[in-house]
């Protein structure tokens, strides 16, 4: 049996290296005419490490990025609101966060597959057919496919023609990344620190000796333009760490979207098509498990399909995952809310609340995120 995947994102990539190691062929194809090392940062959390140990991939990881033990979550002024120490997840499970570049990640990803990368296959169409789907790429390319994964993203082409569903929500908040070069004080070192202001935050973290990624959100106001040469006027009110990394990232290397995610649908699969990562179940970044929930998917995925005929492991896989995924999505909208409230009164409060959880609430809700569904 061999296996096409459409979309070289994290979530592809592992989906066919999981399915490798239980002896399953694959064909992946990816509309990019090459894998580069560009993008910004990505948090690979406890849970996502657990899948690379398992696969095999995690030492090369760690070696490439930097570990993360702490999570904060702080005023404007560095204000500790809540703090999550990771030390309990790292004893638990051995592995530990790990923040990487995202295009060494995926370079790190398309290493281990040889010969079944097909770069430069941007999907046009598919046409059920006796035992399967042709599928058409505009490169005028024409093939036959018997089972079919969908890992091609938030606008994934697979779900629109496949199942006909799936609502695209917008969070009405604007998103900057970027990597500064820049010396980070050493209590950051090992940290994932997010600001929170009044409709507005920034988080930091270093991803190797010079370098330190950031994401900046603001909520989107109607009657404004926003300009990447502006962005240090947008957060002109924060610690000054803030300031400075927003300074030292050139501007033409700062990536800009609006956040978006997948309103949950009841469905990700067909006799022998079935949907994973963004194309599923895509989210907000709030809780840092867009990608993570995408690697989840792919070592379940693989697990399935080695036990069951693959209607049978679409059922499974969709079974056993939905739950989790959809939780993620839930939360991470109404996160993203909570952070970007507005008015003073509102953000005294909900800070003040925030400092009064006590942190074994804290771990018991990253634990049901860290944990894995398949043992």
């Amino acid at each position: 049996m061999t296996i096409d995947i459409i979309g070289a994102g994290i979530g592809g990539l592992t989906t066919a290296i999981a399915l490798h190691k239980k002896g399953i062929d694959t064909r992946l194809f990816e509309q990019a005419k090459e894998i580069k090392p560009v993008g910004a940062g990505i948090i690979l959390a406890n849970n996502a490490m657990q899948v690379y140990h398992r696969l095999g991939i995690r030492h090369e990881i760690e070696k490439n990025g930097n570990p993360i033990s702490s999570m904060n979550i702080l005023d404007q002024q560095f204000k500790p609101i809540s703090k999550m120490n990771l030390k309990y997840f790292e004893d638990k499970y051995g592995v530990q966060n790990i923040a990487i570049h995202r295009g060494k990640l995926q370079q790190i990803l398309a290493s281990k597959l040889s010969g079944n990368l097909n770069l430069g296959f941007k999907l046009h169409k598919i046409e059920e057919s006796d035992k399967g789907f042709d599928i058409y790429f505009e490169n005028d390319v024409k093939l036959h496919s018997e089972t079919l994964i969908g890992a091609d993203g938030l606008k994934s082409t697979v779900r629109k023609i496949m199942l006909e569903e799936g609502q695209i929500r917008d969070a009405s908040q604007i998103c900057w990344r970027g990597i500064a070069a820049y010396d980070l004080p050493r209590k950051f070192q090992n940290e994932l620190n997010e600001v929170w202001g009044h409709g507005d935050r920034i988080g930091f973290v270093k991803i190797d000796d010079q370098k330190v990624y950031w994401y900046a959100l603001k909520t989107l106001d109607v009657k404004q333009q926003y300009a990447v040469e502006e962005i240090e006027n947008y957060f002109e009110d924060y610690h000054p760490i803030v300031r400075e990394l927003l300074k030292q990232t050139p501007k033409n290397t700062i990536h800009t979207a609006n956040i978006k995610d997948l309103r949950p649908v009841k469905k990700w699969c067909t006799t022998n098509m079935c949907l994973l990562g963004d194309a599923a179940h895509a989210t907000t970044p709030n809780l840092g498990q867009g990608a993570c929930q995408a690697i989840e998917d792919a070592y379940y995925l693989a697990d399935c399909i080695s036990k069951n005929s693959v209607n049978v492991a679409f059922q499974k896989y969709q079974q056993i995952r939905m739950p989790k995924a959809h939780r993620i999505v839930k939360t991470s909208w109404a996160l993203g809310k909570i952070a970007h409230w507005k008015n003073p009164i509102a953000v005294k409060l909900r800070n003040r609340l925030m400092i009064l959880i006590p942190p074994k609430v804290n771990q018991k809700q990253s634990e049901r995120i860290f944990e894995l569904d398949i043992k």
